[in-house]
């Protein structure tokens, strides 16, 4: 581990830089702002509405260069040592606009232009992607507008013709900047970055105040709006040991430390529903930062994953100094944002078993269809036996208990029966519901009450199974 230092530097609009005895609790945005790099706004100050917007240079799943844009108020500044950050003041020429920018003004896409960089930064990273094809309006999703209206924006960034030459795209063709070893400290706090998962589990050991963070989209949004200080943040974004992705015959491993977009595009032949759940996951801009690992680790009774993965039967490893142990999720929240893990344990890698159910459904009710927190989330998945009976059943729940709740007893009295029966309602699935409506206790709050939340789970149920009636009946 690199000995502990009051600076570091970093790369910032093709010029190095570097920060000396800043907080490291100090956010990217506040830290560009107070250079005169004034477009990045805050908005929100937790990563929903995208004023904040910057771009990072890194490395795809295919070792190539590229852009991802990314909530710069939610990234801690001392997380983007020895990186390269681009913000929207270094995306025009001299004497030229960037495409992305003119465009905006052609279809005119700004009016009070306060969300405007934000979304020229999203729009120059979906502009300038490896990926073949055309630009894609999904790479706005994590950019709110409240005055001009989306249209013109999305027909500003579906005029775009192939990136022309420039010195940004020519930035492409060459690596991204490696990370080195990292523990800076000042009189108001520390970071580490340590590059092996036991080099973290020793400075966990050694400081009692220490904690983890990755993506930081949970973490910064305490930081932001709470006025959470930590004494000392252990980034695990560049351990090795937490970023594999292993698809063997028999189970998908993910490292917990990949982020939600690595993940995608490691796993290319993912099936529908997990495509379908990760697209309702926050926005692009979320997805860039945040870690499966992390969206667990949190304990979130509302966070997306957790309904998935206990549908599915998964099973997460935790490492510690000692061993590591392997157990199943459904055994992993303990009590409201209380988990598992012992001081110091990390969540290393999350397994889901094959082969997977023959039908499996995530749906997510919220205020808004994408970039928004769930009222309720639900995942339910079958299997079938060779005659079309339900061999296995199990349904999972976010946002109806005080922890991610998988429903063992309404699960299990939905196995044996027929898929493709009659439809309607029948005496099982009612028996079902009536299971849920005795062991789920939401709470109610300003997404939902407590009464419509218990209504949602039941039905959910509903339309998982009419759904699917239809479907083996056709």
């Amino acid at each position: 581990m690199a000995s502990a230092n009051a600076e570091f530097g970093f790369t910032l609009n093709g010029t190095p830089v570097r920060v000396r005895d800043t907080a490291p609790q100090t956010s990217l945005l506040d830290y560009v702002r107070s250079r005169g790099l004034t477009g990045a706004k805050e908005g929100c100050a937790e990563g929903e509405c995208g004023a904040c917007a910057v771009l990072l240079v890194t490395r795809d799943a295919q070792c190539r260069t590229v852009y991802r844009s990314v909530n710069s108020c939610l990234i801690p500044l001392p997380a983007v040592a020895d990186r390269e950050i681009y913000t929207v003041e270094s995306l025009a020429g001299p004497d030229h606009l960037a495409q992305v920018q003119q465009a905006m003004i052609d279809h005119n896409g700004s009016q009070c232009g306060y969300c405007t960089p934000g979304f020229v930064v999203s729009m120059f990273a979906e502009h300038h992607k490896t990926e073949p094809g055309p630009p894609d309006v999904h790479a706005l999703g994590g950019n709110l507008c409240r005055c001009t209206g989306y249209r013109p924006i999305r027909d500003a960034l579906l005029s775009l013709s192939p990136p022309a030459n420039s010195k940004l795209q020519h930035r492409l063709s060459q690596p991204s900047p490696p990370t080195e070893p990292l523990l800076y400290q000042t009189a108001t706090g520390c970071f580490s970055r340590p590059q092996s998962l036991t080099d973290a589990l020793h400075l966990a050991a050694a400081d009692p105040d220490s904690q983890y963070v990755a993506g930081n989209t949970d973490l910064g949004v305490a930081t932001n709006l709470h006025g959470h200080r930590s004494p000392h943040l252990i980034s695990l974004e560049s351990i090795p040991e937490l970023l594999e992705f292993k698809d063997s015959p028999d189970a998908i491993e993910i490292g917990a430390g990949l982020t939600l977009t690595e993940i995608g595009q490691r796993w290319r032949n993912a099936p529908e529903f997990f495509q379908q759940w990760l697209e309702l996951f926050a926005s692009i801009l979320i997805r860039n930062r945040a870690t499966l690992g992390g969206n667990l680790a949190t304990a979130s009774p509302i966070g997306d994953s957790a309904p998935m993965l206990l549908a599915l039967n998964a099973q997460i490893t935790i490492a510690s100094l000692s061993a590591e142990r392997t157990i199943p999720l459904a055994d992993f929240f303990h009590a409201y944002r209380k988990t598992a893990l012992a001081r110091g344990e990390i969540l290393r890698s999350i397994r889901i078993p094959k082969p997977f159910p023959n039908h499996v459904r995530f749906y997510k009710v919220a205020k808004r269809s994408l970039d928004d927190i769930s009222t309720v989330a639900a995942c339910f998945a079958i299997s079938l036996d060779p005659n079309g009976k339900i061999e296995k059943a199990r349904f999972a729940y976010g946002g109806v208990a005080a922890v991610p709740f998988l429903a063992r007893e309404a699960s299990q009295i939905m196995e044996g029966q027929i898929l493709g029966g009659r439809l309607g309602d029948p005496e099982d699935l009612a028996r079902a519901k009536t299971s849920l409506r005795a062991i789920l206790h939401p709470i109610g709050d300003h997404r939902g009450s407590a009464a419509y939340r218990l209504a949602l789970a039941q039905s959910l149920l509903d339309k998982f199974w009419f759904e699917h009636q239809l479907t083996a009946a056709a």
